[in-house]
């Protein structure tokens, strides 16, 4: 489902209608009153938030088990949007999506680090966080996300078919920001800043941030979970409290 459109992206930028979407993509079909239950909220807020998903074609009606239940799904497995248009509109209503999002994987990472003590050693082993500082073009910057998505696209088969699901399969949110850093003075032609003469005296980059993993053992950025919580590759994109696969640009996972 790519959004196009600066007020569905707009009426996107809200943690309830991301939770809701998370659910029903990760859940399958439900009532407004179930996905209340999960998430604690209001019966009345969530059925208000998922007639305005189907407003914007993210939510549709779902057949039910009888005349009384009225279930809700979710039209499609992925949400993606572009942020290189010239619009001004356009890229005011992709930035406050991103911000959304942002603020919502940092939510994620929080409550993760305060589990992450209750967690078996072997997850805690291969999940944390972690950086790397790459020195790339905008077209190689691509290709690596073009490469990085046909990887986790090997995996998407287990989303639709439990059954692909080997055994001790835990839910991971593999959440990745690219970030750039930004232009300084003394910048090099090729963008950045120039390396000075004390560039290799420190463990951090000349834009201070760290050069290498920082926890050390090369953890994904990302944290794992089994609470519904699952979001994949983004620079941009949408999730929530239960969301499954919501990202920009790339799509997730």
């Amino acid at each position: 489902m790519k959004l196009t459109d600066p007020k569905a992206l707009r009426g996107y930028a809200h943690p309830l209608r991301m939770a809701l979407i998370g659910l029903l993509r990760t859940q399958g079909p439900m009532t407004a009153t179930r996905a209340a239950e999960q998430l604690g909220e209001s019966v009345p807020s969530c059925s208000f938030h998922l007639r305005q998903l189907a407003k914007y074609g993210l939510a549709e009606r779902a057949p039910g088990a009888d005349a009384r239940e009225r279930p809700w799904r979710a039209t499609a497995l992925a949400t993606s949007w572009d942020d290189d248009s010239d619009d001004p509109q356009l890229r005011a209503a992709t930035d406050e999506l991103s911000g959304a999002q942002l603020a919502l994987y940092t939510r994620l990472a929080q409550e993760s680090l305060a589990r992450r003590p209750d967690e078996p050693a072997a997850w805690r082993a291969v999940t944390g966080f972690g950086d790397q500082s790459l020195y790339v073009t905008a077209e190689e910057m691509a290709e690596l996300q073009t490469r990085l998505d046909a990887l986790l696209a090997e995996y998407d088969d287990r989303i639709t078919d439990p059954s692909r699901r080997p055994a001790g399969w835990r839910r991971v949110s593999l959440i990745q920001l690219a970030v750039l850093s930004p232009v300084r003075t003394g910048a090099t032609a090729g963008g950045d800043v120039a390396p000075g003469p004390a560039a290799h005296t420190s463990p951090a980059a000349d834009d201070g941030t760290p050069t290498g993993p920082a926890t050390g053992h090369g953890a994904p950025i990302g944290s794992a979970a089994d609470d519904g919580t699952a979001v994949g590759p983004a620079a941009g994109g949408d999730a929530a409290t239960g969301e499954g696969g919501t990202a920009g640009r790339g799509g997730p996972r």
